[in-house]
């Protein structure tokens, strides 16, 4: 009787060491914490209360900002956020701060970034891969799309800031 319940703690145990480890295995591959994200659909810009806008152009502090990639130089990516303002003759469209205002954050672009398309992995608007629940980016595709693609035609997006670099931008589809 004692044999199979040491068993069965044995084994209790060995699975708790696999799980831990492949927890662990997963945190050290992601590596960031888990941000909060905006709404996607937000009527108001996100606020940065410990950011200075009054000094030179910097990173957002780190989480999700609802934005959108206004200039690319390099591995450099200029943005800004943005908030849904529903139409009077459409549903509505993304809008930036107005003109003038200094609302602006740059990073670099993270050489490992996750850039999930909403509009699939090819430079120019292809098809919709976008999740079945949400209108957020669902297709992964690679930095140098990223960075083609925002280049010529940007996108709102969900853009993730950790330590300074753009780690993550998941395309938002608007009609």
């Amino acid at each position: 009787m004692k044999n199979p319940m040491r068993t069965l703690l044995a084994g209790a145990a060995a699975a708790t060491v696999v799980l831990t480890a492949a927890t662990a295995a997963n945190a050290a591959t992601t590596g960031l914490p888990k941000f909060k994200a905006p709404k996607t659909f937000g009527t108001t810009f996100q606020a940065d209360p410990k950011h200075d806008f009054t000094k030179h152009i910097s990173p957002r502090h780190d989480g999700i900002l609802r934005g959108l990639i206004t200039h690319l130089s390099g591995d450099t990516a200029e943005y800004t956020p943005v908030k849904w303002k529903k139409g009077t003759m459409t549903e509505g469209q993304f809008v930036t701060p107005p003109e003038g205002d200094s609302m602006a954050y740059s990073s670099r672009i993270a050489k490992n970034v996750v850039f999930l398309s909403a509009f699939g992995c090819k430079v120019a608007e292809g098809d919709l891969t976008v999740g079945k629940k949400d209108a957020l980016g669902a297709k992964r595709c690679s930095r140098s799309v990223l960075i083609k693609r925002h280049k010529s035609n940007a996108h709102p997006s969900l853009i993730t800031v950790y330590k300074g670099e753009i780690v993550q931008v998941q395309e938002i589809y608007t009609p």
